[in-house]
């Protein structure tokens, strides 16, 4: 098992018996006292983010992990179902796993799927998103104030504010993170 020096971002290490997510390290000598690393990590079962520190000659056991690229099919009472295009093997998903990112999930959609030990633990979407708007009040002629904007349901459910001139049908792209308009397709 490694050393907690030698912990990087991005690896999946083995804490109090759950998956962590290593989000920051920094390793820190104070004045005349021993070394010492601080690790921000992310629990992949629960989604809860803390801050750890580590003796630097403390060993820790780093997780195999595997990424792959999944396109989701379909949702149905709560389990979301993805498929790999590589070897058409279909993976289910809670509502739970996903938390947010149920939200930016449209048919055909590719995402990144973090498997640590074979099962599924973390989904990571693109940056941006095309999703069809489903229902939008129509705009008020002649209500043209700069950055007037209205609200619009796209197809997940997810609600975002979209200018006037934007109609139910539309496909708009939408930012993953933190849902906002970007503009038309």
């Amino acid at each position: 098992m490694p050393a907690a020096n030698d912990i990087r971002k991005g690896q999946v290490i083995k804490f109090n018996g759950e998956p962590h997510l290593v989000m920051e390290t920094q390793h820190r000598t104070p004045g005349n006292l021993r070394a010492f690393v601080q690790v921000k990590m992310r629990n992949l079962r629960y989604g809860k983010a803390l801050d750890q520190r580590f003796a630097s000659t403390d060993t820790i056991e780093v997780m195999p992990t595997d990424r792959r690229t999944l396109e989701f099919s379909y949702a149905d009472r709560g389990a979301y179902s993805f498929m790999d295009p590589e070897s058409f093997e279909q993976i289910d998903l809670t509502e739970t796993q996903l938390g947010d990112v149920k939200n930016y999930l449209a048919a055909g959609g590719k995402v990144d799927v973090l498997f640590v030990n074979d099962r599924p633990l973390s989904v990571d979407l693109p940056s941006t998103v095309e999703l069809k708007i489903v229902e939008s009040a129509d705009g008020v002629k002649g209500d043209t104030a700069s950055n007037v904007q209205k609200p619009a349901r796209l197809e997940t459910g997810l609600v975002v504010q979209v200018p006037l001139f934007i109609k139910e049908g539309e496909v708009i792209r939408v930012s993953t993170l933190d849902g906002s308009y970007l503009g038309r397709v």
